[in-house]
């Protein structure tokens, strides 16, 4: 009964005016965002952060959250009616989406689209408000053996999970280690990797190294693509939006282990919308009696990845706030930001904060619904957003992301780290050099070094107080498994597949 007296609490802040048009404000600018290809959300939530600044901490989290998570809802309509995907997790949704689209049902699959996510977020909203008070008792046992053990993990499943070569991905996870350390040393108090600049002895501000790695760098980049046409003429139509008693009934089932696939994969570091995404497409098209329908249209194809990707998005909610620890880019500035907002996520943010986890929690709710409420009488307007000509629309983000970088310190310097950022960031991701492990490791940083110097303190140097406690030494182990195993995993595929080629070409010559 006591998660119950706390969640309607909870309600009681997500409910009030101030929450509820903050909350409403955060969803409909996410959606925008998520319709925008190429734009994605943590790009306009850091944009957004300066704006946090003079709101409550609840209430800036709430608009944080919220464009988080209606960016993916917003996703969708991209990847159903262009095949552009508006996030990387919306892939997923291009593989049948459009085909259906294409077909001329585009309205059945916005409409399951829809569904499908506010199912999956509402069941990942219950797993959070069941799990999260135990795992926070839980994580109260942890001592900075531990901290650093779990820190560790989640940095490197995140840089191995991560799309393209793993090599690339922990190179990018040391560069965010080596960036964390710029600024003024916590136990010395001596500078540290400045270059004589006084701007950097506070460290590289979070909100100048994330716009330009997100938001530049990908305007850069989807200025160097060719421009995508609008479709002319009727995409959709109105009278046709209701699914079949047949699509839904298909739908029903997928949606079902779609959310508990994203809550799952969610809920767990280094992994994130994505690869839920994918992976309940993949599980759900193995366990299909007819797998040929998949990427023709099938509504299990689109139904699955939209309830994962949105069960992903609120189960990554699990670890941050109850540990700290986070488990993609975006948690790991929305840890930040909790950060700047003198909010400690952890253990003991569910006894110190009440109303504030409970609100916060509560708003992810409200804000669902309040996306089921908007986004299919919207749509005619995200088509509409879609044909804004990216030559108004990318200065535009530019000049946005220029004025929110100068508003958080009142500093020129702090825009042109924005612009250096958003550079390197345009050339990674033309060398294939994954942004996000490097925010990461920025943020874990810090509260590594923090955390392994404390262990070592309080042990007098002793090495051996790693591996000491079973929680610890368990971490570290996962640590090691997660670098080894995946390129054994990888070569032997390769070694399979030669084989396989070997076994082929005999039969092909004789």
């Amino acid at each position: 009964m006591s998660v119950l007296s706390d969640l309607a609490s909870g309600f009681e802040v997500a409910l009030t005016w101030q929450a509820l048009s903050i909350c409403f404000g955060g969803v409909l600018l996410g959606t925008f965002v998520g319709a925008l290809p190429g734009i994605g959300a943590l790009a306009a939530i850091s944009l957004c952060l300066p704006l946090t600044y003079y709101m409550e901490p609840v209430h800036g989290l709430i608009l944080l959250a919220g464009i988080f998570y209606g960016a993916q809802y917003g996703s969708s309509t991209s990847s159903i009616l262009l095949n552009i995907p508006g996030t990387p997790s919306a892939a997923a949704t291009c593989l049948d989406g459009n085909p259906m689209a294409r077909n001329g049902r585009a309205g059945q699959a916005l409409f399951i689209v829809t569904l499908s996510s506010f199912f999956g977020g509402s069941v990942a909203i219950l797993i959070l408000v069941a799990f999260a008070p135990p795992l926070a008792r839980f994580a109260l046992s942890f001592g900075a053996p531990e901290y650093f053990a779990v820190m560790l993990l989640g940095l490197i499943a995140a840089s191995t999970a991560s799309p393209g070569s793993a090599v690339k991905g922990l190179t990018m996870v040391v560069l965010g280690l080596i960036l964390g350390m710029v600024g003024t040393d916590v136990t010395s108090g001596t500078y540290r990797f400045t270059l004589g600049f006084i701007e950097l002895t506070d460290g590289i501000s979070l909100v100048a190294m994330a716009m330009g790695l997100f938001g530049i760098a990908e305007v850069l980049a989807n200025l160097t693509r060719p421009e995508v046409k609008m479709p002319t003429g009727k995409i959709f139509g109105i009278r046709h939006l209701l699914p079949t008693r047949k699509e839904a009934r298909q739908a029903v089932k997928p949606a079902v282990r779609g959310a508990l696939i994203g809550s799952w994969v969610g809920a767990l570091p280094g992994t994130g919308p994505a690869i839920a995404a994918f992976l309940a497409y993949a599980i759900e098209k193995r366990v299909s009696r007819t797998p040929e329908r998949f990427g023709t249209g099938a509504v299990e194809g689109i139904a699955a990845p939209e309830a994962a990707n949105n069960a992903s998005v609120q189960a990554a909610f699990i670890p941050t706030l109850c540990i700290g620890i986070p488990g993609d880019a975006v948690m790991a500035f929305m840890l930040g930001a909790m950060i700047l907002h003198g909010v400690v996520p952890g253990p003991q943010l569910i006894q110190e904060q009440p109303d504030m986890f409970w609100g916060l929690v509560a708003s992810f709710w409200v804000g669902n619904v309040l996306l089921l409420v908007l986004t299919l009488p919207l749509i005619g307007l995200w088509v509409k957003v879609l044909a804004i000509p990216r030559q108004i629309l990318y200065p535009t983000i530019i000049f946005l992301i220029c004025v929110g970088v100068y508003s958080v310190n009142n500093n020129v310097f702090d825009v042109f780290v924005a612009l250096a950022f958003g550079l390197v960031g345009y050339f990674m991701s033309v060398l294939r050099y994954p942004a996000a492990p490097v925010l990461l490791g920025y943020i874990l940083g810090p509260l590594i070094e923090e955390n392994f110097r404390r262990a070592l303190f309080i042990s007098n140097g002793d090495f051996t107080t790693f591996v000491s406690s079973p929680v610890s030494a368990g971490f570290l182990l996962l640590s090691v498994l997660a670098l080894v195993v995946p390129p054994i995993l990888n070569r032997r595929r390769k070694r399979q597949a030669n084989d396989g080629q070997l076994n082929v070409n005999p039969s092909e010559s004789a």
